[in-house]
């Protein structure tokens, strides 16, 4: 009697996790038949259906963990988004330190040139009175 029921839990796990696994898999990465055959093939036969699909159908050298994993769910979660907004925030500061640094020496020309023009005057007056 426990064989018996062990052995219906057997089926029963390995069913599920091969359908899980069929539905879970992009149905371009499924070998031998498409995916909804698949879906058919492991309910008709359910432990050789499972069976096949793990030895035949499922994709080679990928998981579906793995696939999950390159596709992020989140804009936070996706590195090449992470890299385009720290490049983003360091062209804005950037932009943001020139333009400061651009109204500064605006400012400071725009000082000079008046104060030079003064200063100019009163050192040719000084220069003049050094030679009269």
């Amino acid at each position: 009697m426990l064989l018996r029921v062990a052995l219906a839990v057997a089926v029963l796990v390995i069913f599920v996790y091969g359908l899980v696994d069929v539905i879970r898999t992009d149905g371009r990465l499924t070998r031998g038949i498409s995916k909804p055959a698949w879906i058919v093939v492991m309910i008709v036969l359910p432990v050789v259906g499972a069976i096949l699909w793990l030895l035949i159908g499922r994709p080679r050298g990928s998981s579906p963990q793995q696939q999950s994993q390159r596709h992020p769910t989140a804009p936070d979660d996706d590195p090449d988004f992470l890299r385009n907004l720290e490049a983003r925030r360091r062209n804005q500061a950037e932009a943001e330190r020139l333009k400061k640094l651009k109204d500064d020496m605006d400012a400071k020309a725009k000082d000079d040139g008046k104060g030079s023009g003064k200063d100019k005057h009163e050192t040719d007056e000084h220069d003049n009175d050094g030679l009269k």
